[in-house]
């Protein structure tokens, strides 16, 4: 598995043709394949290329959704 630290997570936005990468408590997972995070902007409030750990708090669903995806 590849590391990342914030700066290098942020290049995964969805933009310009970048996938689409988001961290949850360490753990890097590519949600390019879903179609809630094709532009790279979840629910119009999660942006791509950052961790999201506080976020997914408030989310309708665990962090077994973020299971389905692979890691990176």
């Amino acid at each position: 598995m590849k590391e990342f630290d914030l700066e290098s997570l942020a290049v995964f936005n969805g933009k310009d043709g970048q996938p689409v990468y988001i961290a949850h408590k360490g753990r890097v997972f590519d949600v390019s394949s879903s179609k809630l995070w094709k532009t790279g902007l979840h629910m119009k409030r999660h942006p791509a290329g950052r961790d999201l750990s506080t976020d997914i708090g408030s989310a309708p669903h665990g962090v077994e959704l973020l299971e389905k995806f692979p890691q990176d």
